[in-house]
């Protein structure tokens, strides 16, 4: 297990691979840590540098005290990739890790060469919705919303007592520490990237699970469309993550558009 302080926050976070490789840093959503990206990581590894971290309250990183602002997770994030001396990245981004890449190749552009925005947009949620649970969260902890978000997560195919994955995700879930969930939905709740999204120009792959309910499908699309050259693209039978219900195509897609978009491929 490796840790840094960076940002003055401890990041918890895992390079694989070969220095000198192109590297791909992998941002995870709200409630997860970066275990949801192992079977993706697994295809693709062996021909990229591999960054995966904890974002912070997730995982094993630091929990500061809620709230937290998007740009607290997007200078994270850039702070690990200078401690860890890494320019020019292609940062592949699910939901609320997608908002941060949005918002690192904004901020921060020489760290950032290509985006895979996954199950994302440029604004989530509506300030109602993400101070209902937020409060809930406060108040009851996050096994009282729980039965909801895995029901946008996960097709009800996936979603089976049976399932023992489904079982732990679940637990990855509700183990959350409530001020990493409830200070990342004031976040979420708190930002719209529309305008800086719209300015970006840089290849960028857009990926959407079909049963998606989080990000439907018209959503991500509509984040597709302020990215000019974006590519769109649908992960059949699949929800919010479909890292973890379809890795091989998911992974798929992101292996040929690294190859349509490296120079001299």
């Amino acid at each position: 297990m490796n840790f840094a302080r960076v940002n003055g926050v401890v990041i918890h976070h895992e390079v694989r691979g070969t220095v000198g490789k192109p590297v791909l840093v992998f941002s995870n959503s709200l409630g997860t840590d970066f275990r949801i990206w192992d079977a993706v990581v697994a295809r693709l590894e062996s021909e990229y540098r591999i960054v995966l971290y904890d974002k912070r309250g997730h995982g094993l990183s630091e929990g500061t005290p809620q709230p937290y602002a998007l740009t607290d997770h997007v200078d994270d994030l850039a702070a690990l990739l200078d401690h860890l001396d890494i320019t020019g990245a292609t940062i592949v981004g699910l939901s609320v890790g997608g908002m941060i890449a949005q918002g690192l190749a904004s901020r921060w552009p020489h760290l950032v060469s290509r985006l895979v925005l996954c199950d994302t947009a440029h604004k989530i949620g509506t300030e109602e919705l993400w101070s209902t649970r937020i409060e809930t969260v406060n108040t009851r902890g996050i096994a009282a919303i729980s039965d909801g978000i895995l029901e946008r997560w996960f097709t009800a195919a996936f979603r089976s007592p049976e399932n023992p994955d489904f079982i732990g995700y679940t637990a990855m879930l509700t183990r959350t520490a409530v001020d990493g969930y409830a200070g990342t939905g004031f976040a979420l709740r708190d930002a719209d990237l529309t305008e800086s999204t719209r300015a970006l120009k840089l290849p960028t792959l857009c990926i959407v699970g079909d049963r998606d309910g989080s990000t439907p499908p018209d959503l991500v699309r509509e984040m597709a469309d302020l990215i000019e050259g974006a590519r769109f693209e649908i992960v059949k039978d699949a929800g919010h993550l479909p890292c973890i219900e379809q890795p091989a195509a998911t992974a798929s897609l992101i292996a040929d558009f690294l190859r349509e978009t490296t120079p001299d491929a």
